[in-house]
């Protein structure tokens, strides 16, 4: 058998690498509290894109030792291919979203369908250096990159969470008059009685507190917050139909701390499960701002040492 695997190499580096693409693919695939992908098509398309972005990754290796240079002419075609998959994802949660009570955002669809595409990039990663090893060495050297490489695709895998950069605590909701207000921040204004009466009894609060400038800046952002409230919604549930903007899910920022507060009427009012759902919430991609990078703030550091 060993005999066999050394006299076949290329066949069995392919072979090894296309494995390891795969099983990189399916510890990366997870239905979770948002659905999606959806069991079992949305879950069947992705596993197929992992399988031809394995084999993508695993074959580029013998044919670039064999100097069959139009192999990478296929990896480009694969990368457009892939770009295309975060457009059709992007377009079906857009319109996915159009129906939802309370939505994901811009922001957050744009996360998914992005961590989708890099994804198969990871499984490309994943299938050729699994190949190159296996190729260039052995069988077994191939065995331990491709376990390598499952390790730094778990790595991967996820990004920061709301629990990086801030804190988050209950707090109280209060209503005075008309006016709803989560500890002493400003909500919105509540002109029905009886949906008045709804926010103090069903009503529940959080309040964010940034841990540095940087944090500050990325909770301002409105897709990150909208993401908050749709992990929030999902989860918990959320007490209202269509129609009823009074009862929607909010959140603001006080505006001379960065602080901000969180309203929601959910179905499942146990305070200390949202406290770990918005600890839980991803950082967006696309909302996290790094101010104290600019170089202007780095020269006024300088000036004041």
């Amino acid at each position: 058998m060993l005999y066999y695997m050394e006299q076949n190499r290329h066949l069995t580096g392919v072979l090894l690498g296309i494995a390891f693409g795969i099983i990189a693919r399916l510890l990366m695939l997870k239905t979770d509290y948002r659905q999606y992908p959806t069991y079992p098509h949305g879950r069947i398309i992705h596993i197929s894109l992992g399988v031809i972005a394995a084999a993508l990754g695993a074959v580029a290796v013998p044919a670039l030792f064999n100097k069959d240079y139009t192999a990478i002419t296929f990896l480009t075609l694969a990368a457009q291919q892939f770009r295309d998959v975060r457009k059709m994802e992007r377009e079906t949660l857009t319109k996915i979203d159009s129906m939802e009570l309370v939505s994901r955002g811009s922001t957050y669809i744009e996360g998914i369908a992005m961590v989708f595409e890099g994804r198969n990039y990871l499984v490309i990663m994943s299938a050729l250096v699994t190949s190159l090893f296996a190729i260039l060495l052995s069988f077994w050297y191939g065995l331990g990159a491709g376990v390598l490489s499952l390790i730094i695709v778990m790595k991967l895998k996820s990004g920061r969470s709301i629990d990086h950069i801030a804190g988050v605590k209950i707090a109280s909701v209060k209503m005075d008059g008309p006016d709803l207000f989560v500890d002493d921040i400003y909500i919105m204004n509540v002109g029905l009685k009886e949906n008045q009466q709804i926010i103090a009894e069903r009503g529940i609060g959080f309040v964010l507190t940034p841990r540095n400038p940087n944090a500050k800046v990325t909770l301002t952002n409105l897709g990150q917050r909208q993401a908050i409230l749709y992990d929030l919604a999902t989860i918990l549930g959320v007490y209202r139909d269509d129609g009823e903007p009074a009862l929607i899910p909010m959140a603001k920022l006080d505006m001379k701390d960065g602080r901000l507060a969180v309203f929601l009427i959910p179905q499942d009012r146990e305070r200390g499960k949202g406290v770990e759902i918005i600890k839980r919430v991803p950082i967006m991609e696309s909302a996290v701002r790094m101010p104290t990078e600019a170089q202007v703030n780095q020269l006024e550091g300088d000036s004041h040492s």
